[in-house]
């Protein structure tokens, strides 16, 4: 298709026409929302609408997803039951297999795998909706356990669900890579249709790197779940707790001595609270980091925050983010099941590693997320 120009693109505006649903996003700086093109809202002046690409660089100019058209689900194939919600997921993807990774540690307080079912607590705006996701043939079927939200939260909810899993990232192209390559040739056959679990906060995604810092995953596992208990919002349903990962407005207004009575070290509780911090004082944006493509600038900007190495920083952007390039080569659990996989007597050194990884090239966070899966085994 000729690139339109924004003329054309006004033209085009039309809720008789879904033909240009995707191809562009129209922004209207008077109400500071923006649309799909095939919006039924009434058709807002030309001086004051701008056009973007896609749904995330509008989320970062400021603007916030029309509730009517929903644009930002566009590309998401649900289906809205009214008091459920399904989602068409793409055939290389196997929820149990996701569920391995999510059923870790008895120990983990924000969500709860029972059965083959995940129950999760979400919050949009002011709403809070617990949610269960189980698979149904080609389609997660999603259960809203405390109350039928609006169609709008209905609709988010959705969303989440997509970029959890990361059901947008097509792996052909890494199976492809798989297939030349000894080490994942085998990973792959026997962990196919596993994706990277993201972790939607990002906020969390810090803190849950920091905390892990030096220590032992169970141990890890322990602070989490004093630091969200002490300080993250619940909701208790059928004599069971719920949290939500507690926000950075709370934390960053606390102080170093309330986190250490929670045996978190004084550093790890400087460099949550910083973080905290950034958020609040915008120099951590989520909707920068989401919309941020160069695997380079972003980890630069991240380890440039006091407590933020190059572990953690790849950490978080192969977590939060749809990078695949993130490679936190220095993660013992990476060497562990080199080492395993390949029968060595000992652990591979780094310069080895990075030899291997050259195979791996644009698909190192897949490829650890993987290496991590085999040591559930």
């Amino acid at each position: 298709m000729k690139p339109l120009t924004d003329e054309e693109k006004y033209e085009n505006l039309s809720p008789n026409s879904q033909e240009f649903n995707g191809v562009f996003f129209t922004a209207v700086k008077s109400t500071g929302i923006y649309c799909l093109p095939s919006c039924t809202a009434r058709r807002p002046k030309r001086e004051n609408v701008e056009f973007y690409d896609c749904a995330l660089e509008a989320e970062k100019n400021g603007y916030r997803a029309c509730k009517r058209c929903l644009p930002n689900l566009c590309g998401v194939p649900w289906v809205d039951h009214k008091e459920s919600i399904e989602l068409v997921v793409p055939k290389s993807f196997r929820f149990k297999e996701c569920l391995v990774y999510l059923d870790r540690s008895t120990n983990e307080c924000l969500h709860r795998v029972k059965g083959d079912a995940f129950l999760k607590l979400l919050k949009f705006e002011d709403v809070l909706v617990l949610i269960k996701i189980e698979s149904a043939g080609q389609k997660l079927h999603v259960t809203f356990l405390n109350e039928v939200p609006t169609k709008w939260v209905r609709a988010q909810v959705a969303k989440y669900v997509w970029d959890l899993f990361d059901l947008g990232t097509n792996l052909s192209k890494f199976y492809e890579v798989a297939k030349r390559d000894p080490i994942l040739h085998g990973l792959v056959e026997r962990y196919k249709g596993l994706r990277i679990v993201k972790i939607m906060d990002v906020f969390e995604g810090f803190c849950w790197a920091i905390l892990g810092q030096q220590i032992n995953l169970p141990f890890a596992y322990t602070l989490k779940r004093r630091f969200v208990e002490a300080y993250g919002e619940k909701m208790v349903y059928e004599d069971e707790r719920y949290y939500l990962f507690p926000s950075p407005e709370i934390i960053s207004t606390i102080e170093v001595e309330d986190l250490k009575k929670l045996q978190i070290s004084t550093r790890k509780a400087e460099y949550i609270i910083g973080v905290a911090k950034a958020f609040q004082e915008g120099t951590l944006k989520k909707t920068d980091i989401t919309f941020e493509k160069d695997y380079e600038a972003l980890k630069s900007q991240f380890v440039a925050l006091r407590g933020i190495g190059n572990w953690t920083a790849d950490y978080v952007i192969m977590k939060c983010s749809s990078i695949n390039q993130a490679f936190p080569i220095a993660d013992v659990g990476i060497h562990n099941a080199l080492k395993g996989i390949l029968s060595l007597e000992k652990k591979p050194t780094v310069t080895e590693i990075e030899k291997l990884a050259e195979n791996w090239r644009g698909w190192e966070a897949y490829v650890t997320f993987y290496l991590w899966r085999w040591l559930y085994d």
